[in-house]
C-alpha cells in the first residue's frame, strides 16, 4: 500500500496475536511480517543486551540470526521468547520460516511503516490527507490506528500480495497461486519480489 502522513511511537497490540522484535540483521523480515498481518519492529544499532531487555519489557518475540543472543539468561530461562532465524535466507523466506515454526497463518496486512492495525477510512474523511490525484483515482482507503498514516492500494500492492502469498506457500510447504486484491489470478509464473517494494514516504501514487 501507499501512504500519507502520520507519526506516533510503535507499541505492541496484544489483541492481534504475537508481536515481534527483529534484530539489526532482520529489517526486511519485519516488513514481510507486517505484510503477513503481524506487528513487527526493527531495531538498528542496538546492542544485544538492550535488545533482549527491550523484548522482555515489551513482551515481543525476539527474532535474531545471532546465535550468541540465545545464550543470554532471559532466553535460556524462557523469560523472553525468541526464535533463531537461519542466515542465508531472503526476507520472504525468513517470513515463511517464522510462520511455519510458530504455526501462524497469513492475515490481513498491517501498516507497512509501523506495524499498526489498519481501519477502513471513508474517502471523504481522508480527502485532505492524500494528494488530489489519489483521491480522484482511488475509492478505498485505510488509516493506521497507531501512526495515523492513510494508505491505499498503489501500483506496487500486487507485488506485496504475491510476495506474502509466496511466504505462505513456503510456510505451508505447498505451492499457492498468488491472487490480486481484486480477486483476479496473477500472471502464471510471475516471480515474487525478494522484498516488498518500500512505500513512498510522502504518500504519492507511483503509478503513471
Amino acid at each position: 500500500m501507499d501512504e500519507a502522513g502520520g507519526g506516533a511511537a510503535p507499541a505492541p497490540d496484544e489483541a492481534a496475536g504475537p508481536s515481534f522484535l527483529c534484530d539489526a540483521m532482520l529489517g526486511g523480515l519485519s516488513r514481510w511480517l507486517r505484510g503477513a498481518g503481524y506487528d513487527a519492529t526493527f531495531e538498528h544499532g542496538i546492542d544485544d543486551g538492550e535488545l533482549v531487555r527491550l523484548a522482555q519489557r515489551t513482551g515481543r518475540v525476539l527474532l535474531s540470526s545471532d546465535a550468541g543472543v540465545f545464550e543470554r539468561r532471559p532466553l535460556r530461562t524462557a523469560a523472553v521468547r525468541g526464535l533463531y532465524v537461519p542466515r542465508g535466507l531472503r526476507p520472504m523466506e525468513q517470513a515463511g520460516f517464522v510462520l511455519r515454526e510458530l504455526g501462524l497463518r497469513v492475515r490481513d496486512p498491517r501498516c507497512m511503516a509501523c506495524g499498526g492495525a489498519l481501519a477502513a477510512a471513508p474517502k471523504d474523511a481522508v480527502r485532505g490527507a492524500v494528494p488530489p490525484l489519489v483521491a480522484e483515482r482511488h475509492d478505498e482507503f485505510w488509516r493506521c490506528e497507531r501512526c495515523g498514516k492513510v494508505l491505499w492500494k498503489g501500483s506496487h500492492w500486487e507485488g506485496i500480495v504475491a510476495g506474502v502469498a509466496a511466504a505462505a506457500a513456503g510456510a505451508a510447504g505447498a505451492p499457492v497461486t498468488p491472487v490480486t486484491p481484486e480477486g483476479a489470478e496473477a500472471t502464471p509464473g510471475a516471480a515474487a519480489p525478494s522484498e516488498p517494494p518500500p512505500p513512498l514516504p510522502d504518500g504519492r501514487d507511483p503509478s503513471p
